[in-house]
Protein backbone atom coordinates (compact mmCIF):
# COMPACT_ATOMS: atom_id res chain seq x y z
CA UNK A 1 0.00 0.00 0.00
CA UNK A 2 2.80 2.36 0.90
CA UNK A 3 4.62 1.60 -2.31
CA UNK A 4 1.51 2.16 -4.40
CA UNK A 5 0.84 5.54 -2.69
CA UNK A 6 4.42 6.68 -3.24
CA UNK A 7 4.19 5.97 -6.95
CA UNK A 8 0.95 7.95 -7.28
CA UNK A 9 2.49 10.91 -5.45
CA UNK A 10 5.57 10.93 -7.74
CA UNK A 11 3.39 10.83 -10.86
CA UNK A 12 1.44 13.85 -9.67
CA UNK A 13 4.65 15.78 -9.06
CA UNK A 14 5.89 14.90 -12.54
CA UNK A 15 2.68 16.19 -14.14
CA UNK A 16 2.95 19.46 -12.20
CA UNK A 17 6.60 19.92 -13.27
CA UNK A 18 5.69 19.23 -16.90
CA UNK A 19 2.91 21.85 -16.80
CA UNK A 20 5.27 24.41 -15.27
CA UNK A 21 7.92 23.75 -17.92
CA UNK A 22 5.40 24.17 -20.74
CA UNK A 23 4.04 27.38 -19.24
CA UNK A 24 7.56 28.80 -18.89
CA UNK A 25 8.38 27.94 -22.50
CA UNK A 26 5.25 29.70 -23.76
CA UNK A 27 5.96 32.83 -21.70
CA UNK A 28 9.57 32.91 -22.93
CA UNK A 29 8.45 32.73 -26.57
CA UNK A 30 5.91 35.52 -26.07
CA UNK A 31 8.43 37.87 -24.41
CA UNK A 32 11.47 37.22 -26.63
CA UNK A 33 9.90 36.97 -30.08
CA UNK A 34 9.63 40.12 -32.37
CA UNK A 35 6.48 42.20 -31.82
CA UNK A 36 5.19 41.97 -35.39
CA UNK A 37 5.86 38.32 -35.72
CA UNK A 38 4.35 37.61 -32.30
CA UNK A 39 1.21 39.53 -33.09
CA UNK A 40 0.99 37.83 -36.44
CA UNK A 41 1.39 34.40 -34.89
CA UNK A 42 -0.65 34.97 -31.82
CA UNK A 43 -3.52 36.74 -33.63
CA UNK A 44 -3.63 35.36 -37.11
CA UNK A 45 -7.09 36.80 -37.76
CA UNK A 46 -5.93 40.55 -37.43
CA UNK A 47 -4.59 42.24 -40.60
CA UNK A 48 -2.16 44.78 -39.00
CA UNK A 49 0.69 46.37 -41.04
CA UNK A 50 4.34 45.54 -40.62
CA UNK A 51 6.98 48.01 -39.18
CA UNK A 52 7.84 49.98 -42.41
CA UNK A 53 4.20 50.19 -43.41
CA UNK A 54 3.34 51.70 -40.03
CA UNK A 55 5.97 54.41 -40.51
CA UNK A 56 4.54 55.27 -43.92
CA UNK A 57 1.10 55.70 -42.37
CA UNK A 58 2.52 58.06 -39.75
CA UNK A 59 4.29 60.14 -42.42
CA UNK A 60 1.12 60.41 -44.50
CA UNK A 61 -0.80 61.64 -41.47
CA UNK A 62 1.86 64.31 -40.72
CA UNK A 63 1.85 65.45 -44.36
CA UNK A 64 -1.92 65.80 -44.33
CA UNK A 65 -1.69 67.86 -41.14
CA UNK A 66 0.86 70.23 -42.75
CA UNK A 67 -1.29 70.63 -45.85
CA UNK A 68 -4.24 71.58 -43.69
CA UNK A 69 -2.08 74.17 -41.87
CA UNK A 70 -0.84 75.68 -45.15
CA UNK A 71 -4.37 75.90 -46.47
CA UNK A 72 -5.42 77.68 -43.30
CA UNK A 73 -2.63 80.25 -43.72
CA UNK A 74 -3.60 80.84 -47.35
CA UNK A 75 -7.17 81.52 -46.32
CA UNK A 76 -5.97 84.02 -43.68
CA UNK A 77 -3.77 85.81 -46.22
CA UNK A 78 -6.65 86.01 -48.65
CA UNK A 79 -8.88 87.57 -45.99
CA UNK A 80 -6.14 90.13 -45.13
CA UNK A 81 -5.70 90.98 -48.80
CA UNK A 82 -9.41 91.57 -49.18
CA UNK A 83 -9.39 93.79 -46.07
CA UNK A 84 -6.49 95.87 -47.47
CA UNK A 85 -8.22 96.32 -50.80
CA UNK A 86 -11.36 97.42 -49.04
CA UNK A 87 -9.39 99.93 -46.96
CA UNK A 88 -7.73 101.30 -50.11
CA UNK A 89 -11.13 101.77 -51.78
CA UNK A 90 -12.36 103.66 -48.71
CA UNK A 91 -9.34 106.01 -48.77
CA UNK A 92 -9.74 106.70 -52.47
CA UNK A 93 -13.42 107.53 -52.03
CA UNK A 94 -12.69 110.22 -49.38
CA UNK A 95 -12.61 113.88 -50.57
CA UNK A 96 -9.19 115.62 -50.53
CA UNK A 97 -6.14 116.26 -52.69
CA UNK A 98 -5.48 114.17 -55.70
CA UNK A 99 -3.79 110.84 -55.32
CA UNK A 100 -0.85 111.96 -57.41
CA UNK A 101 -0.21 115.04 -55.31
CA UNK A 102 -0.67 113.00 -52.15
CA UNK A 103 1.88 110.48 -53.31
CA UNK A 104 4.38 113.19 -54.23
CA UNK A 105 3.87 114.98 -50.95
CA UNK A 106 4.44 111.84 -48.93
CA UNK A 107 7.45 110.92 -51.00
CA UNK A 108 9.05 114.32 -50.45
CA UNK A 109 7.98 115.32 -46.93
CA UNK A 110 8.67 112.05 -45.17
CA UNK A 111 12.36 111.73 -46.23
CA UNK A 112 13.01 115.39 -45.34
CA UNK A 113 11.41 114.98 -41.96
CA UNK A 114 13.25 111.74 -41.36
CA UNK A 115 16.59 113.34 -42.30
CA UNK A 116 15.96 116.36 -40.07
CA UNK A 117 15.03 114.12 -37.15
CA UNK A 118 18.15 112.04 -37.72
CA UNK A 119 20.43 115.11 -37.79
CA UNK A 120 18.77 116.46 -34.66
CA UNK A 121 19.33 113.14 -32.92
CA UNK A 122 22.98 112.96 -34.01
CA UNK A 123 23.67 116.50 -32.78
CA UNK A 124 22.09 115.70 -29.44
CA UNK A 125 24.26 112.61 -29.09
CA UNK A 126 27.39 114.57 -30.01
CA UNK A 127 26.54 117.22 -27.43
CA UNK A 128 26.11 114.51 -24.81
CA UNK A 129 29.43 112.91 -25.78
CA UNK A 130 31.38 116.20 -25.65
CA UNK A 131 33.69 116.37 -22.67
CA UNK A 132 33.01 119.47 -20.56
CA UNK A 133 35.02 118.54 -17.49
CA UNK A 134 38.55 117.31 -17.01
CA UNK A 135 39.54 114.09 -15.27
CA UNK A 136 41.90 114.48 -12.35
CA UNK A 137 45.24 112.80 -13.04
CA UNK A 138 48.05 111.99 -10.58
CA UNK A 139 51.02 113.43 -12.54
CA UNK A 140 52.18 114.80 -15.88
CA UNK A 141 52.93 111.33 -17.27
CA UNK A 142 49.33 110.13 -16.91
CA UNK A 143 47.98 112.52 -19.56
CA UNK A 144 47.80 110.93 -23.03
CA UNK A 145 48.44 113.54 -25.76
CA UNK A 146 46.30 113.84 -28.86
CA UNK A 147 47.65 113.58 -32.39
CA UNK A 148 47.15 116.66 -34.54
CA UNK A 149 46.56 116.35 -38.27
CA UNK A 150 45.50 118.00 -41.49
CA UNK A 151 44.03 116.43 -44.62
CA UNK A 152 47.54 115.61 -45.86
CA UNK A 153 49.65 114.92 -42.76
CA UNK A 154 49.49 113.42 -39.29
CA UNK A 155 51.75 114.81 -36.55
CA UNK A 156 52.51 112.00 -34.11
CA UNK A 157 54.55 111.79 -30.93
CA UNK A 158 55.27 108.05 -30.88
CA UNK A 159 57.99 108.02 -33.52
CA UNK A 160 60.49 105.45 -32.26
CA UNK A 161 63.54 104.85 -34.45
CA UNK A 162 61.76 104.21 -37.75
CA UNK A 163 58.60 106.34 -37.83
CA UNK A 164 58.61 110.05 -38.60
CA UNK A 165 57.18 112.96 -36.57
CA UNK A 166 55.26 113.97 -39.69
CA UNK A 167 53.73 111.28 -41.90
CA UNK A 168 51.32 111.30 -44.79
CA UNK A 169 48.23 109.07 -44.51
CA UNK A 170 49.02 106.72 -47.40
CA UNK A 171 45.87 104.61 -47.30
CA UNK A 172 42.74 106.13 -48.83
CA UNK A 173 40.51 105.07 -45.93
CA UNK A 174 42.72 106.98 -43.49
CA UNK A 175 42.58 110.11 -45.67
CA UNK A 176 38.80 109.81 -45.87
CA UNK A 177 38.56 109.45 -42.08
CA UNK A 178 40.61 112.60 -41.55
CA UNK A 179 38.43 114.50 -44.02
CA UNK A 180 35.25 113.42 -42.23
CA UNK A 181 36.65 114.52 -38.88
CA UNK A 182 37.56 117.94 -40.29
CA UNK A 183 34.09 118.39 -41.81
CA UNK A 184 32.45 117.49 -38.50
CA UNK A 185 34.75 119.91 -36.67
CA UNK A 186 33.88 122.70 -39.12
CA UNK A 187 30.19 122.09 -38.57
CA UNK A 188 30.68 122.36 -34.81
CA UNK A 189 32.83 125.50 -35.04
CA UNK A 190 30.47 127.29 -37.42
CA UNK A 191 27.29 126.34 -35.58
CA UNK A 192 25.34 129.45 -34.48
CA UNK A 193 25.99 130.36 -30.87
CA UNK A 194 23.29 130.76 -28.25
CA UNK A 195 23.95 134.51 -27.88
CA UNK A 196 23.16 135.11 -31.56
CA UNK A 197 26.50 136.75 -32.37
CA UNK A 198 26.84 136.73 -36.15
CA UNK A 199 30.22 138.48 -36.29
CA UNK A 200 32.20 135.40 -35.36
CA UNK A 201 34.72 134.07 -37.85
CA UNK A 202 33.44 131.37 -40.21
CA UNK A 203 36.01 128.62 -40.75
CA UNK A 204 36.46 126.59 -43.92
CA UNK A 205 38.42 123.49 -44.81
CA UNK A 206 41.19 125.70 -46.27
CA UNK A 207 42.01 126.80 -42.71
CA UNK A 208 42.97 123.20 -41.93
CA UNK A 209 44.52 122.16 -45.26
CA UNK A 210 48.24 122.61 -45.46
CA UNK A 211 48.61 122.18 -49.21
CA UNK A 212 47.77 125.84 -49.80
CA UNK A 213 51.15 126.70 -48.25
CA UNK A 214 53.20 124.07 -50.04
CA UNK A 215 55.22 125.27 -53.00
CA UNK A 216 55.81 128.64 -51.33
CA UNK A 217 58.78 128.41 -49.04
CA UNK A 218 58.24 131.87 -47.63
CA UNK A 219 54.57 131.20 -46.87
CA UNK A 220 55.10 128.04 -44.88
CA UNK A 221 57.22 129.63 -42.17
CA UNK A 222 56.56 133.31 -42.72
CA UNK A 223 55.46 134.26 -39.24
CA UNK A 224 57.86 135.06 -36.43
CA UNK A 225 56.79 137.02 -33.34
CA UNK A 226 56.87 140.25 -35.37
CA UNK A 227 54.96 138.72 -38.30
CA UNK A 228 52.48 137.21 -35.86
CA UNK A 229 51.71 140.72 -34.66
CA UNK A 230 51.19 141.92 -38.24
CA UNK A 231 49.03 139.07 -39.43
CA UNK A 232 47.00 138.44 -36.29
CA UNK A 233 46.45 141.94 -34.94
CA UNK A 234 44.88 140.73 -31.67
CA UNK A 235 48.04 140.43 -29.58
CA UNK A 236 49.32 142.30 -26.54
CA UNK A 237 53.00 141.59 -25.93
CA UNK A 238 54.35 141.67 -22.37
CA UNK A 239 58.14 141.42 -21.96
CA UNK A 240 59.65 140.79 -18.52
CA UNK A 241 63.39 141.45 -18.39
CA UNK A 242 65.75 140.57 -15.53
CA UNK A 243 68.87 142.61 -14.75
CA UNK A 244 70.38 145.61 -16.50
CA UNK A 245 72.73 143.96 -18.99
CA UNK A 246 71.65 144.63 -22.61
CA UNK A 247 68.39 146.18 -21.40
CA UNK A 248 68.80 149.15 -23.74
CA UNK A 249 69.21 146.76 -26.67
CA UNK A 250 65.96 144.99 -25.77
CA UNK A 251 64.12 148.30 -25.53
CA UNK A 252 65.51 149.28 -28.93
CA UNK A 253 64.20 146.05 -30.51
CA UNK A 254 60.73 146.69 -29.07
CA UNK A 255 60.70 150.30 -30.30
CA UNK A 256 61.83 149.33 -33.79
CA UNK A 257 59.19 146.61 -33.96
CA UNK A 258 56.57 149.07 -32.82
CA UNK A 259 57.50 151.57 -35.53
CA UNK A 260 57.84 149.08 -38.38
CA UNK A 261 54.65 147.16 -37.57
CA UNK A 262 52.66 150.14 -36.22
CA UNK A 263 52.17 148.14 -33.06
CA UNK A 264 51.56 149.86 -29.73
CA UNK A 265 50.13 146.98 -27.68
CA UNK A 266 53.17 146.00 -25.65
CA UNK A 267 54.33 146.31 -22.05
CA UNK A 268 57.92 146.22 -20.87
CA UNK A 269 58.52 145.14 -17.26
CA UNK A 270 61.99 145.41 -15.73
CA UNK A 271 62.96 143.33 -12.67
CA UNK A 272 66.34 144.16 -11.18
CA UNK A 273 66.81 140.84 -9.42
CA UNK A 274 68.03 137.30 -9.95
CA UNK A 275 66.46 135.51 -12.90
CA UNK A 276 63.51 133.24 -12.16
CA UNK A 277 61.36 132.04 -15.03
CA UNK A 278 58.35 131.41 -12.81
CA UNK A 279 58.63 134.86 -11.24
CA UNK A 280 58.86 136.55 -14.65
CA UNK A 281 55.78 134.80 -16.03
CA UNK A 282 53.84 135.41 -12.82
CA UNK A 283 54.61 139.12 -12.89
CA UNK A 284 53.81 139.37 -16.60
CA UNK A 285 50.42 137.68 -16.12
CA UNK A 286 49.40 139.81 -13.14
CA UNK A 287 50.43 143.08 -14.84
CA UNK A 288 47.47 142.67 -17.19
CA UNK A 289 44.49 144.62 -15.82
CA UNK A 290 42.13 144.31 -18.77
CA UNK A 291 39.43 141.73 -19.42
CA UNK A 292 39.68 137.95 -19.30
CA UNK A 293 42.09 137.16 -22.15
CA UNK A 294 44.09 134.15 -23.30
CA UNK A 295 47.63 134.07 -21.90
CA UNK A 296 50.34 132.48 -24.03
CA UNK A 297 53.52 131.90 -22.01
CA UNK A 298 56.41 132.09 -24.44
CA UNK A 299 60.21 132.09 -24.05
CA UNK A 300 62.56 134.17 -26.19
CA UNK A 301 63.87 131.08 -28.02
CA UNK A 302 60.42 130.15 -29.39
CA UNK A 303 59.27 130.72 -32.98
CA UNK A 304 55.52 130.65 -33.59
CA UNK A 305 53.16 131.40 -36.45
CA UNK A 306 49.85 133.24 -36.65
CA UNK A 307 48.25 129.88 -37.32
CA UNK A 308 49.43 128.70 -33.92
CA UNK A 309 47.78 131.69 -32.23
CA UNK A 310 44.46 130.57 -33.72
CA UNK A 311 45.10 127.05 -32.43
CA UNK A 312 45.89 128.51 -29.02
CA UNK A 313 42.53 130.30 -28.89
CA UNK A 314 40.50 127.33 -30.16
CA UNK A 315 41.88 124.96 -27.52
CA UNK A 316 41.25 127.19 -24.49
CA UNK A 317 37.98 128.01 -22.76
CA UNK A 318 37.59 129.86 -19.47
CA UNK A 319 36.71 127.55 -16.61
CA UNK A 320 36.79 124.49 -18.87
CA UNK A 321 40.08 123.79 -20.65
CA UNK A 322 43.72 124.85 -21.00
CA UNK A 323 46.10 124.08 -23.87
CA UNK A 324 49.57 122.57 -23.48
CA UNK A 325 51.03 122.28 -26.99
CA UNK A 326 53.95 119.99 -27.75
CA UNK A 327 56.44 122.10 -29.70
CA UNK A 328 58.94 120.89 -32.29
CA UNK A 329 62.49 121.33 -31.03
CA UNK A 330 65.20 122.10 -33.58
CA UNK A 331 68.47 120.14 -33.65
CA UNK A 332 71.88 121.78 -33.87
CA UNK A 333 72.04 123.09 -37.47
CA UNK A 334 75.83 122.76 -37.62
CA UNK A 335 75.49 119.01 -36.99
CA UNK A 336 72.55 118.53 -39.34
CA UNK A 337 73.83 120.51 -42.33
CA UNK A 338 77.56 120.07 -41.80
CA UNK A 339 79.61 123.15 -42.56
CA UNK A 340 78.38 126.60 -41.53
CA UNK A 341 78.39 127.73 -45.14
CA UNK A 342 75.73 125.13 -46.07
CA UNK A 343 73.25 126.04 -43.32
CA UNK A 344 70.05 127.34 -45.00
CA UNK A 345 68.09 130.40 -43.78
CA UNK A 346 65.97 130.04 -40.68
CA UNK A 347 62.67 129.89 -42.60
CA UNK A 348 63.91 126.82 -44.49
CA UNK A 349 65.19 125.11 -41.36
CA UNK A 350 61.80 125.10 -39.61
CA UNK A 351 60.33 121.93 -41.08
CA UNK A 352 58.91 118.99 -39.17
CA UNK A 353 61.18 116.10 -40.14
CA UNK A 354 62.98 113.33 -38.35
CA UNK A 355 66.38 114.71 -39.35
CA UNK A 356 65.73 118.31 -38.26
CA UNK A 357 64.21 117.96 -34.79
CA UNK A 358 61.84 116.13 -32.43
CA UNK A 359 58.60 116.66 -30.55
CA UNK A 360 59.53 118.06 -27.15
CA UNK A 361 56.94 116.07 -25.23
CA UNK A 362 58.78 116.33 -21.91
CA UNK A 363 58.46 120.13 -21.77
CA UNK A 364 55.49 122.03 -20.32
CA UNK A 365 56.73 125.62 -20.52
CA UNK A 366 54.68 126.78 -23.51
CA UNK A 367 51.03 126.92 -22.51
CA UNK A 368 47.79 128.75 -23.30
CA UNK A 369 45.14 129.44 -20.67
CA UNK A 370 42.72 132.16 -19.73
CA UNK A 371 43.83 134.80 -17.26
CA UNK A 372 41.06 133.86 -14.83
CA UNK A 373 42.09 130.18 -14.82
CA UNK A 374 45.72 131.08 -14.16
CA UNK A 375 44.76 133.31 -11.21
CA UNK A 376 42.29 130.80 -9.78
CA UNK A 377 44.74 127.91 -9.96
CA UNK A 378 47.28 129.90 -7.93
CA UNK A 379 49.88 130.69 -10.60
CA UNK A 380 53.49 129.55 -10.41
CA UNK A 381 55.40 128.38 -7.39
CA UNK A 382 57.60 131.41 -6.68
CA UNK A 383 59.79 129.36 -4.37
CA UNK A 384 61.43 127.70 -7.40
CA UNK A 385 64.48 129.68 -8.43
CA UNK A 386 66.43 129.65 -11.68
CA UNK A 387 65.64 127.28 -14.53
CA UNK A 388 63.19 124.37 -14.68
CA UNK A 389 60.54 122.83 -12.46
CA UNK A 390 58.03 125.67 -12.30
CA UNK A 391 56.28 124.68 -15.56
CA UNK A 392 55.75 121.06 -14.49
CA UNK A 393 54.41 122.26 -11.11
CA UNK A 394 51.77 124.42 -12.83
CA UNK A 395 50.93 121.59 -15.22
CA UNK A 396 50.32 119.21 -12.29
CA UNK A 397 48.00 121.73 -10.66
CA UNK A 398 45.88 121.85 -13.81
CA UNK A 399 45.85 118.04 -13.94
CA UNK A 400 44.59 117.88 -10.36
CA UNK A 401 41.81 120.40 -11.09
CA UNK A 402 38.49 119.96 -12.89
CA UNK A 403 39.83 121.73 -15.98
CA UNK A 404 40.44 119.74 -19.12
CA UNK A 405 44.08 119.71 -20.25
CA UNK A 406 44.42 119.57 -24.05
CA UNK A 407 47.86 118.38 -25.14
CA UNK A 408 48.85 117.74 -28.74
CA UNK A 409 51.67 118.49 -31.21
CA UNK A 410 51.63 122.01 -32.66
CA UNK A 411 53.13 122.28 -36.14
CA UNK A 412 53.42 126.09 -35.89
CA UNK A 413 55.45 126.18 -32.68
CA UNK A 414 59.25 125.69 -32.82
CA UNK A 415 62.02 125.74 -30.25
CA UNK A 416 65.09 127.30 -31.90
CA UNK A 417 68.39 125.64 -31.21
CA UNK A 418 70.91 127.60 -29.16
CA UNK A 419 73.91 126.78 -27.02
CA UNK A 420 72.74 125.69 -23.58
CA UNK A 421 74.79 126.35 -20.46
CA UNK A 422 74.00 124.60 -17.20
CA UNK A 423 74.95 126.87 -14.29
CA UNK A 424 76.63 125.65 -11.15
CA UNK A 425 74.05 127.45 -9.00
CA UNK A 426 71.34 124.96 -10.02
CA UNK A 427 70.23 122.25 -7.64
CA UNK A 428 71.33 118.67 -8.50
CA UNK A 429 67.87 117.85 -9.84
CA UNK A 430 67.74 121.01 -11.97
CA UNK A 431 71.29 120.44 -13.23
CA UNK A 432 70.38 116.89 -14.28
CA UNK A 433 67.32 118.15 -16.14
CA UNK A 434 69.44 120.80 -17.86
CA UNK A 435 72.02 118.22 -19.04
CA UNK A 436 69.30 115.89 -20.33
CA UNK A 437 67.70 118.74 -22.24
CA UNK A 438 71.07 119.71 -23.67
CA UNK A 439 71.75 116.17 -24.92
CA UNK A 440 68.32 115.89 -26.52
CA UNK A 441 68.81 119.14 -28.45
CA UNK A 442 71.96 118.24 -30.36
CA UNK A 443 70.97 115.69 -33.00
CA UNK A 444 68.90 112.62 -33.75
CA UNK A 445 69.79 109.10 -32.66
CA UNK A 446 71.24 108.23 -36.05
CA UNK A 447 73.22 111.47 -36.35
CA UNK A 448 74.73 111.07 -32.89
CA UNK A 449 75.64 107.51 -33.81
CA UNK A 450 77.50 108.78 -36.87
CA UNK A 451 79.50 111.12 -34.61
CA UNK A 452 80.32 108.33 -32.16
CA UNK A 453 81.54 105.95 -34.89
CA UNK A 454 83.17 108.63 -37.03
CA UNK A 455 86.69 107.33 -36.39
CA UNK A 456 85.72 103.81 -37.42
CA UNK A 457 84.16 105.12 -40.61
CA UNK A 458 87.29 107.15 -41.44
CA UNK A 459 89.50 104.11 -40.79
CA UNK A 460 87.30 102.02 -43.10
CA UNK A 461 87.50 104.70 -45.79
CA UNK A 462 91.30 104.76 -45.58
CA UNK A 463 91.46 100.97 -45.89
CA UNK A 464 89.31 101.07 -49.01
CA UNK A 465 91.54 103.73 -50.58
CA UNK A 466 94.66 101.69 -49.79
CA UNK A 467 93.17 98.52 -51.31
CA UNK A 468 92.19 100.41 -54.47
CA UNK A 469 95.74 101.77 -54.91
CA UNK A 470 97.23 98.28 -54.56
CA UNK A 471 94.98 96.85 -57.22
Amino acid sequence: MVRRGLMAWLSRIGVVLLVLCCSGSVLYMLSCSPRGDTQHLAFPGRKSPTGPEEYRVILREAEEHQQDYISSLKRQLARLKDALQERSRQLKSRPGPSNASMGVGLGQALPKRTQADLLRFLHSQIDKAEVHKGVKLPNEYAAVPFESFTRQKVYQLETGLTRHPEEKPVRKDKRDDLGEVIEMGLETLNRPKANGNTKLRVFSSSDFVEERLEGKKAALHVCSREMGIRLDGRVHLTVVYFGKEQMSEVRGILENTSKSAHFKNFTFVHLNEEFSRGKGLEVGARVWKGGNVVLFFCDVDIYFTAEFLTTCRLNTQPGKKVFYPVLFSQYNPSLIYGHHDSIPPLEQQLVVKKETGFWRDFGFGMTCQYHSDFINIGGFDLGIKGWGGEDAHLYRKYLHSNLMVVRSPARGLFHLWHEKFCLDELTPEQYKMCIQSKAMNEASHGQLGMLVFRKEMEAHRRKKKTSVKKT
